[in-house]
């Protein structure tokens, strides 16, 4: 998997302890320490949010500028930090945090788990993104411990989530804001790059409290993202046209450019793969969601984040949650080693990531998102 000039993805590093955070790429099995390289103290911020402020012209240009000196200036290697030398840190401050519910197979698969006996969409479904507004506080990188939440399970019990489960995601980092009253204009001049998610889900706690209002506590304990950002430019090869839709969506949901993607994300559970799901088979792509975030008038802020929700395809072995795997625990699925999963133990590792066609034949790598889950306090 390339992590070269056509990948470059975009994250914020220590060497030290208690120095501040710098903004670097990811080159190979290196870390080009950007502030030092380019001369420029927006990468000394702490965070990407100062550089992605810049709007899509000045990405490109630092792109451009970033790649020719990889590949031109022997100087470079000098500001070339070893990745095993380096601490990881939540890429960018998060300003917002979105999550929608755009993958056909996830949501029929729920309706059919919780509504045998209805249709399993609910009539909206095909007509717009369902989303909610998360918690961008618990937002954390990849490596952060998962405390497994506590909460009302039903009327009068109350305890630690026994049905703790993962939702794998694709997140997408706005750079460029907009003022209030203001929909959003293109998708890649708003959209600094993409991320992994695992939007972590107490499945015990969001069954009793999501009606009438939806999800709550049941998801706001933790939603892990992975250390790299990586930019829509790096993702060209991926492109695709997106799924066909029906019934057509009204004007503003329209598809101008083709911004479905190419994406194979992979789950793996204590090391082990247990699904590996198609992100291009999404019925709504990213450009939709952002239309449809920012119709009403709401605001774009730089360093928001807005996911797809979980992504599942058709076929069992590509559904990205173990309430869908497990079909809601009734299936339990077996491991090498002979346990066998419902939902998350304690001590399990998650580990999702992903993989995207780059150009001559490349596969980007997108990285991981990881975390363990730890017992409730």
């Amino acid at each position: 998997m390339s992590w070269g000039l056509s990948n470059l993805p975009y994250g914020v590093f220590t060497r030290r302890e208690g120095e501040t955070p710098r903004v670097g790429v990811r080159y190979g099995d290196h870390v080009l320490d950007l502030a030092a390289a380019l001369h420029d103290e927006v990468f000394a911020t702490g965070s990407l949010n100062a550089f992605m402020a810049r709007g899509v012209t000045a990405w490109r240009e630092t792109r451009t500028l970033i790649q020719n000196r990889l590949s031109d200036d022997p100087a470079v290697t000098a500001y070339l930090v070893p990745l095993a030398e380096v601490r990881m840190h939540l890429p960018f401050e998060v300003a917002d945090y979105v999550d929608f519910y755009c993958s056909l197979e996830h949501a029929s698969n729920l309706g059919r788990i919780f509504r045998p006996d209805d249709e399993p969409l609910k009539p909206n479904w095909r007509h717009l993104p369902v989303g909610y507004h998360g918690r961008a506080g618990t937002v954390v990188p990849s490596g952060t411990p998962i405390v497994r939440p506590s909460g009302q399970r039903g009327a009068g019990t109350f305890g630690p989530s026994a049905r703790l489960d993962i939702e794998a995601e694709l997140g997408f980092v706005v750079g460029t804001p907009t003022g209030l009253g203001e929909r959003a204009g293109r998708f890649e001049d708003h959209v600094f790059g993409v991320t992994l998610v695992n939007d972590w889900s107490a499945r015990d706690i969001q069954a009793w409290e999501y009606v009438p209002l939806g999800p709550f506590l049941g998801k706001s304990f933790a939603t892990s993202v992975s250390p790299w950002i990586t930019p829509l430019e790096a993702l060209s090869e991926a492109r695709v046209a997106g799924r066909e839709q029906d019934p057509e969506p009204l004007g503003y949901l329209r598809r101008e450019r083709p911004w479905g993607l190419d994406l194979t994300l992979e789950v793996r559970l204590n090391g082990e793969v247990v699904s590996r799901p198609p992100y291009r088979e999404m019925y709504w792509t990213p450009d939709q969601m952002l239309a449809h975030m920012t119709v009403n008038g709401a605001s774009l802020r730089t360093g928001d984040l807005y996911a797809s929700g979980t992504v599942s395809g058709s076929e069992p072995d590509q559904r990205g949650s173990l309430i869908e795997l497990t079909w809601n625990g009734t299936e339990p699925i077996k491991l090498a080693d002979g346990s066998v999963r419902s939902f998350l133990e304690d001590g399990d590792t998650v580990t999702i990531s992903a993989t995207a066609p780059g150009p001559g034949g490349e596969v980007i790598s997108l990285g991981e998102v990881s975390g363990t889950v730890r017992p409730a306090r």
